[in-house]
């Protein structure tokens, strides 16, 4: 007896080793499935500011009635995602143009409520191409609307404006070799303001917010009274050029999460289709023949950088920071990494390429990874939204507010009235025979 010890010693021993290396193995994996598992529900929240900055205001409900004008060529299309993302997680309505309308309410007429497809009614949230008219959108939008636009420095957006309308305006259409710098040299040789696009070739921004794109710049009340009439009815106008710092000033007026305005930017173009302003004289050219234009955003540039001062300069910095870090997180979640921009082409998912202006302009977008590295899942949803140009949101949107529609319109059909049961009739009771007397 004593020799069988040694032996059923050293096998227990053994036994708890290969537990001990067991339970170890369970932990790392355990661990792992835990750091892949918060990898896909990112913390969105900011840090808290090292500057005593007051954070945005969380204790408010999230403002869900919102008009955003969006213009031409100026990254609206970006927060346009941004709005029917927010619409879509939030249940909100998004007004969405007729199917006449294409995919812009009938644009470049005035913006009448007809043109807002019936399956999208009531809206809270508006942020397709329109030309403002201010009675129309406050009989369609909720009293509690906030109005939002955004500009561009007008010399960079007459260059995106030329090359690509450059197929749809006649007065581009008109310039031998396309060339801008022949264009600016007599406008008016080219121009015809009664043309349908005409108005992407002057003043376009005056003309998306409802102005006479064509008033003369040395009427000195023209230009004072709609910029009073506009600061009335906008309550943030930001600028492209301060895209981040224009997000955080949204999210701060809406009382939003950080999380509800990360982005990716939207209908860029390639590098062949963006021109070059050669010298300052060229870009003078553009600002006086936008001379309209030009004072438009100078005055809400200043208007914008005043919004931030009072909102503290170097807080809304510090959230912009805040913000470019989250976006970055984003994208490594959805794509791995910062997304590689690609011909529409190249794009495998047909609902990922944008739409192309003209075979001479190439406009690129995103294609998602079949998996998202590191951790062998699909992209989920939220991640194809994110990347999604603006026809073929616009047409989801308009399909699933439809079904919904259509749900709520059909009638309620009563339940058949039930049979009343028949009463039963209980069985005879049957006694058991009696014995026979003896």
């Amino acid at each position: 007896m004593p020799y069988a010890l040694p032996p059923l010693h050293c096998a227990l021993k053994t036994m708890s080793r290969k537990k001990a290396l067991l339970l170890l193995l369970l932990l790392v994996l355990s661990t792992l499935s835990l750091l892949i598992h918060q990898s896909t529900h990112l913390n969105w929240s900011p840090k808290p500011s090292s500057l005593g900055c007051p954070p945005a205001p969380s204790s408010r409900p999230k403002h869900t009635s919102v008009a955003f004008l969006k213009t031409h060529k100026t990254a609206g299309t970006t927060v346009q995602n941004i709005l029917f993302r927010f619409a879509e997680q939030h249940n909100v309505t998004v007004a969405l143009p007729h199917h006449a309308c294409d995919h812009q309410f009938c644009y470049p007429r005035n913006f009448s409520a007809r043109f807002v497809h019936p399956h999208t009614l009531p809206p809270r949230i508006i942020a397709s191409h329109l030309r403002f008219q201010r009675q129309e959108l406050r009989r369609l939008m909720p009293n509690d609307t906030l109005y939002v636009t955004i500009l561009r420095e007008p010399v960079a957006m007459f260059e995106s404006l030329f090359t690509y309308y450059n197929q749809y305006c006649a007065a581009f259409k008109r310039v031998p070799n396309a060339s801008m710098e022949a264009f600016l040299a007599n406008p008016l040789a080219f121009y015809r303001p009664q043309e349908k696009f005409s108005m992407y070739a002057h003043n376009t921004l005056l003309y998306d917010l409802g102005g006479d794109n064509d008033h003369s710049p040395a009427d000195p009340a023209y230009l004072p009274h709609f910029l009073r009439q506009m600061e009335e009815v906008f309550s943030l106008v930001m600028i492209a050029e301060y895209f981040d710092e224009s997000l955080v000033l949204l999210r701060r007026l809406l009382a939003w999460d950080l999380e509800d305005v990360l982005y990716v930017k939207l209908n860029m173009r390639g590098p062949r289709s963006k021109g070059n302003i050669s010298s300052e004289a060229l870009a003078a050219h553009i600002r006086t023949w936008n001379a309209l234009d030009a004072q438009l955003y100078d005055h809400f540039n200043a208007t914008f950088w005043r919004k931030v001062a009072e909102a503290g300069r170097e807080c809304v910095a510090e959230e912009a920071r805040a913000l470019r870090r989250a976006r970055d997180q984003l994208l490594r979640r959805c794509f791995g990494g910062q997304p590689q921009l690609r011909p529409a082409t190249q794009i495998k998912n047909k609902e990922l390429r944008p739409w192309q202006p003209s075979s001479k302009v190439d406009i690129v977008g995103y294609d998602l990874p079949p998996a998202v590295p590191g951790s062998g899942a699909p992209p989920d949803e939220r991640c194809l939204k994110l990347a999604m140009p603006e026809v073929q949101y616009s047409r989801y949107l308009l399909r699933k507010q439809s079904l919904r529609t259509r749900r709520r319109a059909m009638p309620h059909r009563p339940l058949p009235p039930r049979a009343v049961p028949r009463p039963v009739r209980p069985l005879p009771l049957r006694h058991p025979a009696m014995p026979k007397a003896a």
